[in-house]
């Protein structure tokens, strides 16, 4: 049985701010700029699953009590995605920005906030099928190191794969998914050779620095989780990662038009969240 939720007030506020700094504090990983609505839901959810009466039970198991950190993570962490997701994406990727990266003799790849690693593989599989794979370095991050290993792995269930193939048909797959997979069991293996240049590490948005001549930052659906002043951290460190002429990706909600680093920034294919790196007053890449 559930526990009944919190009700809200200046109390639970206070709560949840202690909560925060206390898991930064202890274990270093900072929520505290993060989306308040989306918080509440995810902190909830943590309370709920470790069965916590008040988020100050649940902070007081955090800070004494290491084993429950993964769950408190996978909680408040969001890894709900899939293969090809938003296909016109992919294939303005395909379309438009390959010709631009074949133009260089090495690529560094980040995908920021991995998740379970849908991303990490569609954009695996695409560079694949246009000949990039072998001359492409990929950096998958995330804060989360369960779904850090789940990503790693590549390993999803079954009944997942009629989603994914109608997503990668719609984003111009030049032959068929199972030609990276393998399936037994209920699940299916994504091809290792897909991952085989991959540095998978933890890295954080709200603390970390940045990968330094990048030329396509993927980081889609993450920045809606973050308030304004976070939002324009990230942003500045992908201002800073990109080489000059490299693309940033974007989910389909977020953008940079009202961020400091815009000038930073052209528009690349705006209706598809896709934005080029470009010289700035005192830009150093200028």
């Amino acid at each position: 049985m559930s526990l009944p939720p919190v009700p809200a007030g200046p109390a639970e506020a206070i709560e949840l701010d202690l909560f925060l700094e206390a898991l930064h504090r202890r274990w270093h990983y900072d929520f505290r700029s993060y989306s308040r609505a989306s918080l509440v839901r995810r902190v909830e959810l943590a309370r709920e699953r470790l069965g916590c009466a008040t988020l100050s039970d649940l902070q007081g198991r955090v800070l004494r009590d290491e084993t429950v950190l993964p769950d408190v993570l996978d909680a408040m962490t969001v890894q709900v995605s899939e293969l090809f997701r938003d296909p016109d994406y992919f294939l303005s990727l395909r379309r438009n920005v390959v010709p631009h990266l074949r133009t260089f003799p090495s690529l560094k790849v980040w995908v920021a906030g991995c998740a379970d690693g849908e991303e990490l593989y569609s954009l695996a599989i695409l560079l694949r099928e246009e000949g990039l794979l072998d001359r492409t370095i990929f950096y998958a991050t995330e804060i989360n190191r369960r779904a850090l290993a789940r990503a790693e792995a590549g390993v999803y269930p079954i009944d997942r794969l009629p989603a994914f193939s109608q997503n990668y048909q719609r984003a111009g797959g030049t032959g068929t998914l199972a030609d990276h997979y393998t399936a037994a069991y209920g699940r299916v293996a994504f091809d290792r050779r897909l991952r085989a240049r991959t540095v998978f590490t933890e890295h954080s948005l709200a603390t970390d620095q940045v990968f330094s001549e990048v030329h396509l930052i993927s980081c889609r659906n993450v920045l809606i989780y973050f308030d304004s002043p976070l939002q324009d951290r990230a942003l500045g460190l992908f201002a800073g990662g990109l080489t000059r002429g490299g693309f940033l990706g974007l989910g389909s909600h977020e953008t940079l038009r009202f961020s400091s680093h815009a000038a930073s920034f052209a528009a690349f294919d705006e209706p598809c969240r896709i934005w080029r790196r470009v010289a700035s007053v005192g830009d150093a890449h200028a």
